[in-house]
């Protein structure tokens, strides 16, 4: 009994190490994608051109079946609230970023004021806070959802935005989502 004991604390203690060192790799982890081990399938409709050109934040990925931003807008015109997609990776812009830390980040949809609001899985990794108008390849998990007055509030501060324009904010809204694992950033 005491031998399969110590297995198990050992084994814990080996789980925990790994998954605070893979937490730990993933917020510092920024790399060319000229080094990775890239697929270009161009199955999916958008275009990506000068792959090497892309900083690499979070997991990396490879490129294909990527859908272009009006696709993703049309995808998520299909969903409701709770319903979610797995695996998807679009092309995007980025419009704005948290100004405290670069934890979300939303992005354009091609449909005028409606963007998609992309956070990252567990918190791994963190966007530069001057990505604005920058071209991104983001992967993981569409989803859609009811955000409640208290997060939208918190989500306009994190934006710079002023109490007046937070204090307008009066009832819940629905929302697309997306969790990133990871995101490829066109270096300017």
């Amino acid at each position: 009994m005491r031998k399969y004991i110590l297995t198990f604390c050992a084994l814990t203690c080996f789980v925990l190490t790994t998954n605070a060192q893979t937490k730990k790799d993933n917020k510092t982890k920024t790399e060319k994608a000229s080094s990775l081990q890239v697929k270009t399938l161009n199955k999916g409709t958008a275009k990506i051109e000068n792959i090497q050109a892309y900083q690499v934040y979070g997991e990396s990925f490879d490129i294909k079946n990527t859908l272009t931003k009006n696709e993703l807008g049309k995808l998520y015109d299909n969903m409701k609230n709770g319903d979610s997609l797995e695996n998807i990776q679009f092309t995007s812009t980025i419009e704005s970023v948290c100004k405290k830390k670069g934890c979300w980040m939303k992005v354009d949809l091609g449909k005028g004021e409606e963007q998609s609001f992309v956070r990252f899985k567990d918190y791994g990794f963190f966007m530069p806070l001057d990505g604005e108008k920058a071209n991104v390849i983001v992967h993981g998990k569409a989803f859609v959802s009811e955000v409640s007055i208290e997060k939208l509030r918190h989500y306009a501060e994190d934006a710079g935005k002023s109490k007046e324009e937070i204090a307008k904010i009066t009832k819940p809204q629905l929302q697309y989502n997306f969790e990133a694992d990871g995101v490829y950033l066109k270096e300017n």
